[in-house]
């Protein structure tokens, strides 16, 4: 695993906390474990790449209340809710409030694993995205306010023509500041460059 993803392990009962500390570093998945909610808010790295094991019943903040504490700081992070056994409507509720899985006391060893796994995997998966929309954002924000106006033309599928008509310049000009956007996004085709809109958001600000 990535030294820079990290599983937060939050659980009032200690022998619990050391045993899911235990198990996830014997896979070589780093975790840091906290006693209780707030101590791990206190401490919680915002946009850090990772996941959260947390207890659902936990005197003073439950499972419940950090998962929608979580969601109010709009902190996009996974978390596993450990519930106990015949706590089904609390693990319906959990994922109502946004948790990526459930795992049932007593649990096996594996399935928590691959549930950890496949949370960090999402996580990857976010971060790569936000990454790539970031550096779009930066090559959009390169722009002149015309080069915006011809790249929200053409990834809204509008012709040359109709463009250079919209914005009173000629057709020929319309070619120069494409030439342009092409070459200040990085898109080796119209096809590539209408994708990076998509990621950017521009298509969606065009409409």
């Amino acid at each position: 695993m990535s030294t820079e993803r990290l599983v937060h392990v939050i659980d009032d009962d200690s022998a619990m906390r050391e045993s899911i500390e235990f198990l996830l570093r014997t896979a070589n998945i780093r975790a840091h474990t906290y006693e209780n909610a707030p101590a791990f808010l206190d401490a919680l790295p915002r946009g850090g790449v990772g996941c959260v094991i947390t207890d659902v019943r936990m005197p003073g903040m439950s499972g419940l209340e950090l998962l929608r504490k979580l969601k109010e700081l709009n902190v996009a992070i996974p978390v596993i809710v450990i519930t106990g056994h015949g706590d089904v409507p609390l693990a319906v509720e959990a994922m109502k409030c946004g948790a990526s899985d459930f795992i049932e006391k007593p649990f096996d060893d594996e399935a928590l694993l691959t549930s950890v796994r496949a949370a960090l995997k999402a996580q990857d998966g976010q971060a790569e995205q936000q990454a790539a929309k970031a550096a779009i954002a930066e090559r959009v924000a390169t722009l002149s306010v015309r080069e915006r106006q011809v790249l929200e033309g053409l990834v809204a599928g509008l012709p040359n023509k109709t463009i250079a008509y919209d914005l009173g310049i000629s057709p020929r000009t319309v070619e120069i500041y494409r030439a342009n956007v092409m070459t200040k996004m990085g898109a080796a085709s119209l096809s590539e460059l209408v994708r990076m809109a998509l990621i950017g958001g521009v298509l969606a600000s065009s409409r």
